[in-house]
């Protein structure tokens, strides 16, 4: 195949040139004038960006994946690569977190979790037919629950060690680092030291720590001190998972998060972030509810609210400022700054697209009884959506030199299974509003850059190889859009829009996108870490 006349971003940062760029098989073959090349597949792309796949650093695209196989709203923007692994992740797994994982899935898509390992359901992933290359963390979080469960309590020793065994199994079979997610329970029950001897660990494998760190409002700054003070002492690479300050009095917090984060990069630690183009967050209702209250797992957390004493002292808890944990609640500015987006219950799906404020007010009671009645009605942890952050620091995220790019949300489609949730705008336009919004009309920073933070500059945090580039002997993962119409459409209210302007997508030489339409190939691979065992099967490719 060649693609021909492009304006070619090869993923550097450097001035864009025109040429061809000619693939055999999954592999970039040629780059330059390939006019008189022999080839019985050619793309015009004169007057078009041609760029490496870009690499979605935070996605939850597994469980979408696995009934879309198609992975639509991320291809149509460009993305090649699925990097999983906030907190939790597809293994290492025991039987009772089988058991828990087949009890909660949807009732139309079930499917067994007839694997063990994190490698095992990658692979699985792929087996099923996948669009996309996918990757991942291992989650530290999953790796808390194989050993303690849902407890608030600190590992023994010997629990520790297996923890520490699990994590190393992980790197082996490619796991790219450590994940956490630490606003969550029982993530929020680790200790700093705890983390830091996972990440040891992960580091050793010239992994990577990465973090939804501790509060990204009230105590910003502290869970940062926290999130630098593991990547010290455990002598890691680190990033910071959706870089943010949430909540109107915490705003002023973001510079100094950002001078806290150049003057760590100056005294040599090796620190990113990643962030998503939206100024409102999604979570569940948990995030708006204390720790302590959802020890024991989700049935335990729905057991315990439904004592009289309990829900009194949710009542006083939520309702003040948090101290020592995340209320998206008052960060959002109360319940109107919540938007309700996906339910589980078909009773309940109806108020899909309410605020907090509309259902409470609908429900007759106050939102604190409503959110908790929601929980236990439903039986999950009720998706929403929390309007917390500031839209003007969007712009000056993306232009800080250490800042790549996550949509933190799945890829799908506006048809089935996923009607009958709304989600968040980022899972049909993040990456388009990277080079709609923010480089077109916002000029945030120059089209070169943003392919680089899109592409080869988290390939590189990432350490994947030959990946992120558009250089002769990389994989063919490539990208071709018209930089001056691309555009996100989704909202709030409406997201199930597909994104515009890009034109073909091919992962692994294989199209998957042709002229703006999705061509049905699954091409999709695992993609290995850097401290993979050719011996355990970890072989990079």
């Amino acid at each position: 195949m060649v693609i021909e006349g492009g304006t070619i971003h090869d993923g550097s940062g450097g001035e864009p040139f025109v040429a061809d760029v000619g693939i055999r098989g999954d592999t970039i073959t040629a780059i330059g004038d390939l006019e008189g090349a022999g080839s019985t597949d050619r793309i015009d792309a004169r007057g078009l960006a041609v760029a490496p796949g870009f690499i979605n650093v935070l996605s939850w695209a597994a469980e979408t994946v696995r009934i879309d196989g198609r992975s639509q709203s991320d291809i149509r923007q460009g993305v090649t690569l699925e990097v999983f692994g906030e907190g939790t992740s597809l293994g290492p797994l025991n039987e009772t977190m089988k058991a828990r994982i087949e009890e909660q899935q949807l009732e139309d898509h079930p499917y067994p979790v007839d694997w063990t390992t994190l490698d095992e359901g990658l692979e699985r992933l792929v087996a099923g037919g996948i669009a996309p290359n996918v990757a991942s963390f291992v989650g530290a979080t999953t790796v808390r629950i194989h050993e303690l469960g849902y407890e608030d309590r600190a590992p023994t020793e010997a629990e520790l060690e297996r923890m520490r065994e699990l994590v190393r199994q992980a790197m082996e079979e490619g796991a790219l680092g450590l994940g956490t997610s630490l606003i969550y329970a029982p993530a929020f029950y680790a200790t700093t030291q705890e983390l830091v001897e996972l990440a040891r660990v992960a580091a050793e494998y010239d992994g990577i720590y990465i973090s939804h760190i501790r509060d990204e409002g009230n105590q910003f700054l502290e869970a940062l001190d926290e999130f630098l003070d593991v990547a010290r002492q455990a002598g890691i690479r680190a990033e910071v998972y959706h870089f943010k300050a949430k909540g109107k009095a915490n705003r002023p917090k973001l510079d100094l998060a950002i001078e806290r984060i150049e003057q760590a990069r100056a005294e040599g630690l090796q620190v990113s972030a990643n962030m998503y183009t939206y100024a409102a967050s999604s979570t569940g209702l948990n995030a708006t509810l204390p720790p302590w209250v959802q020890e024991g797992g989700l049935e335990a957390w729905i057991e315990r609210m439904q004592d009289p004493a309990v829900r009194q002292r949710l009542h006083e808890e939520v309702a003040r400022p948090a101290v020592g944990w995340t209320n998206n609640l008052s960060l959002a500015g109360g319940p109107e700054g919540v938007l309700l987006v996906g339910f589980r219950s078909d009773e309940l799906k109806r108020y899909t697209g309410w605020t907090l404020a509309e259902v409470a007010a609908d429900l007759g009671l106050d939102p604190y009884d409503a959110i908790m009645d929601l929980v236990i009605r439903d039986g999950s942890r009720v998706q929403a959506v929390y309007f917390a952050m500031n839209e003007a620091d969007l712009a000056k995220k993306a232009a800080l030199p250490w800042m790549t790019f996550g949509s933190d949300g799945g890829s799908m489609a506006p048809e089935g299974v996923f009607l009958e949730s709304q989600p968040h705008p980022r899972a049909y336009g993040n990456f388009a509003r990277v080079l709609g919004m923010l480089v077109r009309e916002q000029k945030a920073l120059s089209l070169a850059e943003a392919v680089r933070k899109m592409t080869s500059m988290p390939a590189e945090n990432l350490r994947l190889d030959r990946r992120g580039s558009l250089e002769e002997g990389f994989f063919a993962d490539v990208v071709v859009f018209d930089p001056e119409t691309i555009t996100d459409h989704a909202t709030f209210q409406q997201p199930h829009q597909y994104a515009t302007g890009v034109r073909h997508v091919l992962v692994n030489g294989v199209p998957v996108l042709r002229d703006g339409e999705h061509t049905g190939a699954t091409p999709g691979r695992v993609v290995r870490g850097p401290g993979s065992d050719p011996a355990t099967g970890g072989d990079p490719e």
